[in-house]
């Protein structure tokens, strides 16, 4: 009879293995898994900040990805297509590193570009699409980097083609950087892939 019990054991692990149910490496007690932010806002979506401006989207951080969320940003009516595009890169770069609303921080949303950041226009031998930032790209956090360039990338800010030109505030050549999945997946392990531009 004990050895009728003992061959139970395999049998049934042999069973449960067949049916699908496979193995986890998280520890538990039967209750339920750790989760991660859930990056939105209890029965809504995330709404603007700012209220008056051209509807834009910036992306922020949430876990360990990045998400978009609705802003605003105020551009004056008739600024030529040079300025303007300067005046919408310096209104994302500024809610960028705005704080989040409660609800967003409650949502799990943050950021990591800092405050004080400002952005120009191209330098006399520059692409006329470059922004140049008050820091260099290669100064920023992998996390800040990724958020300005996509952000910038998908933005009347740039050609459109999910891409943007930046530099810093010398005269070191700009680079060509790019948004891609992996960047928005994993902007914490993967920076923005970029290339040199020629120059004037």
């Amino acid at each position: 009879m004990r050895n009728a019990r003992l061959l139970v054991v395999p049998v049934f692990t042999a069973l449960l293995a067949g049916c699908g149910i496979r193995a986890t490496e998280v520890p538990t007690d039967f209750g339920p898994a750790p989760s991660r932010a859930h990056c939105s806002l209890a029965g809504s979506p995330v709404t603007t900040q700012s209220t008056a401006g051209m509807p834009v989207q910036v992306f922020l951080l949430c876990g360990s990805s990045l998400v978009t969320v609705d802003r605003a940003v105020r551009v004056p009516e008739g600024a030529e297509d040079a300025k303007r595009r300067v005046l919408v890169a310096q209104g994302l770069l500024d809610e960028l590193a705005e704080t989040p609303s409660a609800a967003e921080r409650q949502a799990g949303y943050s950021t990591d570009v800092r405050t004080g950041t400002t952005v120009s226009g191209p330098g006399p031998r520059d692409p006329e699409d470059t922004l140049r930032l008050t820091a260099a790209p290669a100064s920023l956090t992998s996390y800040a980097l990724a958020q300005i360039v996509c952000t910038f990338s998908d933005s009347a800010a740039a050609e459109g083609d999910g891409s943007v030109i930046l530099g810093g505030p010398g005269t070191a050549p700009p680079r060509r950087y790019e948004c891609t999945d992996d960047v928005r997946a994993r902007p914490g392990a993967v920076e923005p892939p970029s290339a040199e531009v020629k120059v004037g």
